[in-house]
């Protein structure tokens, strides 16, 4: 896969049922996602583009999504963690109300440019825990395909850490919001398969 031409984007997003306004706002959208991931790369070496468009294939492959602006949501999620500079431009592109979204999900010290710090985590689980439920499930289909993921991490401490926020935050809060929609449900359900996976993948 060459995720880097705006074609593509569309593609995955599934822009071709989209309304004309849709569209629009996709192109523009899939364009910022280029520039704005463009020259990072995740800690496995692949160019950062390929994981948020792995997250929109996930939600809309596995849990079928189709809601426009939830996809296009899901493509940006990381988009103020790894350029938190480019926030006027999304606010100027995409409005101040999409770009919030975005703050949302983007924890304190990505977005103040700063080393992590005491408190910080902790403010973490409380913004993640406050978002609305599209919102929640963009953020769950970014950690199952985190979880996915892990297996190419060199970094065994990430492996780690993401492991056990799976078990002591994700779950219980993907166990607490799976009644709200058959999305979340779903969501619900590949999460604890996934904890199930990496738990049998340790014992002896």
């Amino acid at each position: 896969m060459n995720p880097t031409d705006l074609d593509h984007v569309l593609t995955v997003l599934g822009t071709a049922l989209w309304s004309t306004d849709e569209q629009s706002f996709a192109e523009v959208a899939g364009t910022l996602a280029l520039s704005v991931y463009d020259g990072h790369t995740r800690d496995q070496g692949t160019p950062y583009l390929e994981h948020p468009l792995a997250v929109v294939t996930l939600l809309r492959a596995e849990i079928r999504v189709s809601h426009p602006e939830t996809l296009v949501l899901a493509l940006l999620h990381d988009a103020l963690e790894v350029a938190p500079e480019a926030e006027a431009l999304l606010v100027q592109h995409l409005g101040a109300r999409f770009t919030a979204r975005l703050r949302a999900m983007t924890a304190d010290h990505r977005l103040e440019q700063r080393p992590k710090a005491v408190g910080d985590e902790t403010n973490w689980r409380f913004k993640q825990a406050a978002l609305p439920s599209e919102d929640l499930l963009v953020r769950f289909a970014d950690r199952l395909h985190n979880l996915r993921d892990l297996a190419l991490s060199p970094n065994l401490d990430r492996r780690r850490r993401f492991l056990r926020s799976l078990e002591d935050f994700y779950l219980p809060i993907a166990d607490a919001a799976r009644g709200l929609s058959l999305h979340l449900a779903a969501m619900h359900a590949l999460l604890h398969a996934e904890y199930d996976r990496h738990q049998q993948e340790v014992r002896p």
